[in-house]
């Protein structure tokens, strides 16, 4: 079977098919790290935002399936808020950077579990498709307050996870704001605030719904490989 691109002529802006996910922002997330953060390797919790790119083979339509390799028994799936940028945005102050913002979509994060969050192997995170992106673009003058959505998760039908786009190390403005510190983000530009902790697990053949309030759902099947074949 073959794997459909988004669609990522989103009117009235073209996404560039950039993206970028920040990870450990959930603060549960750097909760569950303890003693951890402070020792080898760590050493310390990170100041400044840790990124991961999505390339192009990661991104996903909604719908398409998505494949889990031989070898491993589920999948971690969670809904994440993509902010997407509707003008340059290079050393944006926190209290300006809303301002770069054109609207938002949702995305999902999909991995293999992972026992560590320190250099996770390539092949548990950017597999073919586990960056799907919904092409319901909702302009930010609708989402007035983007750190207060409320986000789900549904394994065949049951709720399996209820959080909320808050309780972040850096909200949608303040990491904007860090990012673009040391980067310039384009219009265009996608990026991604991060799943909460504690992503629900799905197995083959199980359907999930990713969701976040105002922005729609995702909705994709988890196959094997041999099913593809």
């Amino acid at each position: 079977m073959a794997r459909c691109l988004p669609d990522l002529e989103v009117p009235p802006y073209r996404l560039t098919g950039t993206v970028y996910g920040a990870l450990l922002n959930h603060r549960a997330q750097l909760e569950a790290l303890g003693q951890a953060a402070s020792q080898p390797p760590y050493k310390a919790p990170p100041q400044a935002p840790v990124l991961a790119v999505r390339p192009r083979h990661m991104l996903a339509a909604d719908g398409d399936p998505l494949v889990l390799p031989a070898g491993f028994d589920a999948l971690e799936c969670g809904p994440s808020l993509g902010i997407v940028i509707g003008r340059a945005a290079c050393r944006v102050a926190a209290s300006q950077s809303l301002s770069h913002v054109a609207g938002y979509l949702l995305a999902g994060e999909v991995r293999l579990p992972l026992a560590s969050h320190y250099r996770p192997a390539v092949r548990f995170v950017a597999r073919d498709g586990f960056c799907p992106l919904s092409t319901r673009f909702v302009p930010a003058a609708q989402v007035p307050q983007p750190d207060t959505l409320q986000a789900t998760v549904h394994v065949d039908g049951e709720r399996m996870q209820l959080t909320h786009t808050g309780d972040r190390l850096r909200g949608v403005a303040q990491l904007i704001a860090d990012v673009t510190e040391f980067m310039t983000l384009q219009p265009g530009d996608l990026l991604l605030l991060g799943a909460s902790h504690g992503a629900p697990q799905a197995r083959a053949g199980q359907r999930i719904t990713l969701a976040i309030e105002g922005l729609g759902q995702l909705s994709h099947t988890v196959v094997t490989e041999e099913e593809l074949a």
